[in-house]
């Protein structure tokens, strides 16, 4: 029978748990090493966020993605636009946005819809307000697209309309892109044939419109 010296003896147990050790780091080590997740630029927009009638790659939210890859931002786009949404829809889907996706800035491209639905201008304020918060107590900082509607629904209502994004802007000391459908306006071919809705040529000058207010807000 070989008797090892008692300093062999304490050697072995000790290999063993290093050598345990070791493979244990090995398995996480992947998981551990991966790198960090990009932060999040969530769009919470209607169907001129969503590229209606475009193709997916096509729109200004994806345009957004490829420019900001193409300039050295480290950020990724998520795009949770729907056509047709109004402000009291996005609030309902921004809280479960917000959860899973924790973003570093959202942007609100809502309103258009309950203007061209003529719903009350308090309500929209209501929301736009609420969508505000919500985003900024989630740590994120916060661009509102200006909307406007056409002046068929009387001054009143067209004008308390438009003055609606400026005001919550200035409550919430949110950075206001103007109205990014301006640069558009008598431009040939600049919309579908449904005459509301920018072609895929107007997408770039879309981009080009919030890219200023944005820029400032990344690291």
């Amino acid at each position: 029978m070989i008797t090892l010296p008692l300093p062999s003896l304490i050697r072995i147990p000790l290999l063993t748990a290093l050598l345990m050790l070791l493979a244990t780091w090995l398995a996480v080590a992947p998981t551990a090493l991966a790198a960090p997740a990009k932060p999040v630029i969530l769009v919470l927009g209607d169907s001129l966020s969503a590229g209606y009638g475009l193709d997916a790659q096509a729109g200004w939210v994806a345009l957004l993605q490829k420019r900001l890859d193409a300039q050295g931002y480290d950020y990724r786009v998520v795009n949770a636009s729907i056509s047709g949404d109004t402000t009291s829809g996005g609030l309902a889907r921004l809280p479960s946005a917000l959860d899973r996706h924790k973003p570093a800035i959202v942007l609100i491209e809502l309103g258009g819809n309950d203007g061209l639905r003529a719903l009350p201008l308090k309500a929209m304020r209501d929301n736009l307000t609420r969508l505000a918060d919500l985003s900024l107590n989630a740590g994120a900082k916060v661009l509102l697209l200006e909307m406007r509607i056409p002046p068929n629904y009387g001054a009143a209502y067209t004008e308390g309309f438009t003055r609606t994004f400026g005001e919550v802007s200035q409550d919430r000391k949110l950075t206001l892109v103007p109205f990014f459908l301006l640069p558009l306006v008598g431009v040939a071919g600049a919309f579908q044939d449904d005459g509301i809705h920018p072609s895929a040529a107007s997408q770039p000058t879309m981009l080009d419109a919030v890219w200023p207010s944005l820029k400032p807000l990344l690291k």
